[in-house]
C-alpha cells in the first residue's frame, strides 16, 4: 500500500473518530416514562436536563412564569382513559404539560396543543386543566429532571424539589 493511500486512510479514520465523538448524548436527553394508575395507561415524554451546579428554582426556571416542565420540546402527558388530577377530570388524550412554579406552590397545566417547542407559543386559552399543588423540599438533591409514575400519581423530581401530583 502506498504512502498516499495510508495518509488518506488515516485522515478518514480521524474524521470517523471525530464524528463518533460528536455524537455524544445531548445535554438534555429525551426520556419517556410510562405506567398504570388504576386502569389508565400514562405516558410522559420530556427532555431531562441536569442541574450542573446551577440554581434551578427561581433562576433557571423563573418563578411565576410558564415552564415547559423539561427541556427542548414541551413535555407531553398522555392518558388512554379519563383520570382525576387533584380531584379534577382530565379526559383521555395527549396534552402538553407545563408548570408555573413559585416559592410555595406550583400550577400544573395540561394544554390541548400537544406539539409545541418549549413554552414559547403557549396559549392559556388552550388549557384543558389547571391544578395547584405544593412542592416538597428534598433532603438530597436530584441531578437529572425525573418523572416517576406511582400508584397514586406522578412525582416530578429535580434539584431540591419533589412536585407530587395526585391522580386517580
Amino acid at each position: 500500500m502506498g504512502l498516499q493511500k495510508k495518509i488518506h486512510l488515516c485522515i478518514i479514520a480521524l474524521l470517523m473518530v471525530t464524528f463518533v465523538n460528536a455524537q455524544d448524548k445531548p445535554a438534555s436527553p429525551p426520556e419517556v416514562v410510562s405506567g398504570k394508575i388504576n386502569d389508565a395507561t400514562i405516558s410522559i415524554n420530556y427532555g431531562s436536563p441536569s442541574v450542573k451546579g446551577r440554581k434551578i428554582w427561581g433562576e433557571l426556571v423563573p418563578f411565576n412564569k410558564v415552564w415547559r416542565a423539561g427541556a427542548n420540546e414541551a413535555t407531553t402527558f398522555e392518558t388512554n382513559k379519563e383520570i382525576m388530577i387533584e380531584g379534577s377530570k382530565l379526559p383521555a388524550g395527549k396534552y402538553s404539560f407545563f408548570i408555573i412554579p413559585n416559592e410555595t406552590e406550583s400550577i400544573i397545566i395540561f394544554n390541548n396543543e400537544a406539539k409545541q417547542w418549549g413554552a414559547y407559543k403557549y396559549k392559556d386559552k388552550n388549557d384543558q386543566l389547571r391544578v395547584t399543588v405544593k412542592q416538597q423540599i428534598t433532603s438530597s438533591p436530584v441531578e437529572k429532571l425525573t418523572y416517576t409514575i406511582t400508584e397514586n400519581g406522578i412525582v416530578i423530581s429535580w434539584d431540591n424539589w419533589n412536585i407530587p401530583i395526585a391522580i386517580k
